[in-house]
């Protein structure tokens, strides 16, 4: 599933819920199948840094061990606790939707439920077990994704990164336009280049279907440098 971050630089929330709502259910052999959400850890996590002015991924993880997470659907949805609040916007693209508008508020931390949600907020939350960081070192982030499931991780955008919508990304040209945060969640090898797969949080109107394929092995960027995962609680 490719999220949307909207008008709020809530990329590294993003980038985690994404990673945690896929490993408890794999965690679970599909037993339990959360959609952890975004708008509690970008509105809530104090510690997280400055919800929709960006924020540190390794801190989203600690906040989910700590204090845990509830469920929450995409915008204008009302699936679970707190569904996202913010519009979805075209991110660098002029397709379906309104173009995004820089970063927005930060949402009101509310500690309750949509109407309508039938569990209440202190049930509702998703925890994590352990928190993590891996080595910038190409097996061992193919490792970990293979025993335990997608990874956060960061790396730099360069103004042609933007402009992606097939084949494997690799820097070429453009000044940077600062760090974004994401979901790795596969690998694989294009024309004889090795890539990792990862997840945007800029909806599917954006690259491939919501998805791209950047350079792997070569710390491209600083995707292997800036890995964070964590292993969740199952009740």
């Amino acid at each position: 599933e490719v999220r949307d971050q909207g008008s709020c630089g809530s990329c590294w929330a993003f980038g985690a819920v994404e990673a945690m709502s896929d490993r408890i259910c794999i965690a679970s052999n599909g037993a339990v199948n959360a959609h952890i959400s975004a708008e509690d850890l970008v509105s809530c996590c104090k510690l997280c840094g400055f919800g929709c002015n960006g924020g540190f991924p390794q801190a989203a993880w600690s906040y989910f061990k700590k204090t845990g997470l509830v469920t929450g659907g995409n915008y204008e949805t009302s699936e679970g606790c707190r569904p996202y609040t913010i519009a979805s916007c075209d991110h660098h693209v002029n397709k379906t939707l309104p173009p995004c508008q820089g970063e927005g508020k930060t949402p009101s931390c509310t500690k309750d439920c949509i109407t309508g949600y039938t569990i209440a907020y202190p049930e509702d939350k998703h925890f994590g077990d352990s928190v993590y960081s891996i080595k910038s070192n190409e097996q061992q982030i193919q490792t970990e994704i293979f025993k335990n499931g997608p990874v956060e991780g960061a790396f730099t955008v360069y103004a042609d990164f933007p402009l992606y919508s097939s084949g494997v990304y690799k820097h070429t040209s453009g000044s940077s336009l600062g760090g974004h945060a994401i979901k790795i969640l596969g690998w694989g090898v294009e024309n004889s280049t090795p890539y990792w797969l990862v997840a945007n949080s800029w909806n599917q109107d954006w690259g491939d279907n919501g998805f791209f394929k950047i350079l792997r092995g070569k710390n491209e960027c600083g995707i292997e440098s800036g890995i964070v995962a964590g292993a969740p609680k199952l009740n």
